[in-house]
């Protein structure tokens, strides 16, 4: 049985999603970025015959939507991140998920592709159950999911520089330097920035992320024929910023 390992932080308006800032607020951000991982937690969950893992990071207490993330991951195993950067966070979940559950692969995903719908990710574990490997491409160079039959190899992502337009390239060549080949998996883009997020809310129209999308976008046409009226540039902003209208 697969495990499938989400890769997250908690989202807290100021912590995740800085790129969209602007044109969102920070709170805008994090409502966004709470879609997106709550769409990401229902596709996993769907996903039949397999073990949902949350590697978490970022303080829950103040995350938009933090009751409905608690009641979602109900029933699923929690494991606090650790490592100083992105590849010894992304390697240190693969172990801590194959510690928790030895001798299982491993199919790690993050919060970024709300889009990876059940279908998606079981077709990436039923190649996973023939292949060493399976490596999702992003648009951005990067990549959206990583499978490892023998999680242990995920330490050769120390050794590849994140969040680059090479790191896909880079992520294959260091697998393959361990003898590990990786299939590839259909290419998705990431929501790195508000022109993405509306193209992913555009292409997967279903769900919370691409309904937060529509909403954010009427909130800014909003805004912007306040901003036009007399007096409209404070009235564009609410008392108390930082809480969602």
């Amino acid at each position: 049985m697969t495990v499938l390992l989400v890769l997250a932080k908690a989202p807290v308006p100021g912590r995740v999603k800085t790129r969209l800032c602007p044109p969102l607020r920070p709170v805008e951000a994090a409502e966004l970025a709470a879609a997106a991982l709550l769409d990401t937690l229902d596709a996993v969950r769907a996903v039949p015959d397999t073990t949902p893992v949350l590697a978490h990071a970022g303080d829950p207490a103040g995350a938009v939507r933090g009751t409905e993330l608690r009641r979602t991951l109900a029933g699923w195993t929690l494991l606090p991140q650790r490592g100083q950067g992105l590849a010894d966070r992304l390697a240190a979940a693969h172990a801590d998920a194959a510690a928790a559950f030895p001798g299982r692969p491993v199919l790690q995903l993050g919060m970024d592709t709300p889009q990876a719908d059940p279908g998606l990710l079981g077709a990436a574990v039923a190649v996973l159950d023939g292949a060493a490997a399976v490596l999702g491409p992003a648009t951005d160079g990067g990549w959206w999911a990583l499978g490892l039959r023998d999680p242990a190899a995920a330490t050769a992502l120390r050794r590849v520089p994140m969040s680059t337009a090479l790191t896909g390239r880079l992520t294959r060549a260091a697998l393959r330097g361990g003898g590990v080949e990786a299939v590839t998996l259909p290419e998705l883009s990431d929501v790195d920035d508000w022109a993405t997020a509306r193209r992913v809310a555009e292409d997967a129209p279903a769900g919370r992320f691409a309904a937060t999308v529509r909403r954010l976008a009427a909130r800014q046409t909003d805004d912007a024929a306040t901003a036009g009226r007399p007096g409209g540039a404070d009235a564009a902003w609410p008392v108390g910023a930082g809480e969602p209208r």
